[in-house]
């Protein structure tokens, strides 16, 4: 979708690490992918948001005891920039994040990502080294981002016998893994990064690529407190919204709702403008109507548009939807619940992905639902 300016409409859920793209069989005007780079009960009272407030009286006078606090978060700050921070996986999401931090002044001393060009173009650019091998990461950074695809890439930064951050010297270091993966990956990081003396994170984000490079992400972290409290001035020079969940795995847990629902409301609109569609209907009426009645829906704001114009730039892959729908329906039926919207949603986007379709952005679920694309289609 286009902003008055012209630029894109930033999509929900737009992430890094993907591949890239093609256009085999989904319609003539699909937009194709850029080159790429990549809860439990217990979690309610877990859950502690971070603000960010000034406790100011009339006239503009510090309330008592705020100086203090003033003084002791400037510290934290100071300090926290003069740690050298590194950066697994550069692409989209990764080396925005990574030049929102160099243009605050911290410290970026590390890029790599398995496409050794993107660390190698990003590298000049910050004024870091562009790292041949993850344990060169370790060795020059002490606050190490991970951004990478899924559950198998997440470990394989660990413990990849040819070559894992966990190499050389690790003890002290701190890692922040950022990629959507299930959430027991999370806690097996954890076991492992603590056997040899480092520290591990979840920093689970909700938002897109221009709130990465604009330093205003929605985090969702999960892991040792005391351990997020040391990096919580880098993450929120990194983010808008701040919210510490609980132990390792369950930021991962709240992430995997998130992208669950959002994924389900996609193929409802699709479905919604679909039919719409079919039934003769305009569309651009359709829309404003869904979104002042109950049918509004975030996802309505960042890909109504496109799925009418079929315009599906990525954003956020479809191949991801499915990946993640998975992980939620994986941890419902650890616990014996069915969840039929859910499994809809994913059965759709797999379908998508087997039409080569993939690596569109989320919003070509609609090419599955329209008469005149595919929807006429019997799905393999």
């Amino acid at each position: 979708m286009k902003s008055p300016s012209g630029a894109r409409r930033p999509k929900a859920g737009r992430r890094g690490g993907l591949g890239q793209g093609g256009r085999r069989g989904c319609g003539p005007r699909i937009g194709r992918i850029a080159n790429p780079g990549g809860c439990s009960g217990a979690v309610g009272s877990a859950i502690k948001r971070t603000e960010r407030v000034d406790s100011v009286l009339p006239g503009n006078r510090v309330a008592s005891g705020s100086q203090t606090i003033r003084s002791e978060t400037s510290g934290k700050l100071e300090e926290a920039m003069s740690e050298k921070i590194g950066f697994v996986g550069v692409g989209r999401m990764g080396a925005n994040m990574a030049r929102c931090l160099h243009d605050k002044k911290f410290n970026v001393t590390a890029v790599y990502d398995v496409r050794a060009e993107s660390a190698r173009e990003l590298a000049p650019e910050i004024g870091a080294t562009a790292c041949s091998t993850l344990a060169q990461v370790s060795e020059l950074a002490d606050i190490i981002f991970t951004v990478v695809t899924d559950d198998k890439a997440q470990l394989a930064v660990f413990e990849s016998p040819e070559d894992n951050l966990l190499k050389g010297k690790p003890a002290g270091k701190i890692f922040i893994n950022c990629a959507t993966v299930s959430p027991k990956v999370h806690v097996e990081v954890e076991k492992l990064v603590e056997q040899v003396g480092a520290s591990s994170l979840e920093g689970c984000m909700a938002s897109s690529i221009p709130q990465a490079r604009e330093g205003k992400l929605y985090l969702m972290v999960g892991g040792k407190e005391a351990v997020f409290q040391k990096v919580k001035p880098i993450l929120e020079a990194l983010s808008v919204a701040l919210t510490y969940v609980g132990g390792a795995g369950k930021a991962a847990q709240v992430k995997a709702l998130v992208n669950m629902v959002m994924n389900i409301n996609t193929l409802a609109l699709a479905e919604g403008l679909g039919l719409g569609h079919a039934l003769g209907l305009d569309l651009n009426m359709l829309r404003n109507v869904f979104s002042q009645t109950g049918a509004a829906s975030r996802v309505l704001q960042t890909d109504g548009e496109d799925m009418q114009n079929r315009e599906h730039s990525c954003f956020f892959s479809a191949e991801h939807a499915a990946k993640d729908s998975g992980i939620a329906l994986a941890l419902a039926r650890e616990i014996g619940l069915h969840l039929a919207l859910a499994d809809a949603t994913k059965c759709q986007y797999d379908r998508l992905v087997k039409l080569g379709c993939g690596q569109l952005d989320k919003s070509a679920i609609s090419e599955l639902t329209f008469l005149d694309r595919r929807a006429r289609e019997v799905p393999l």
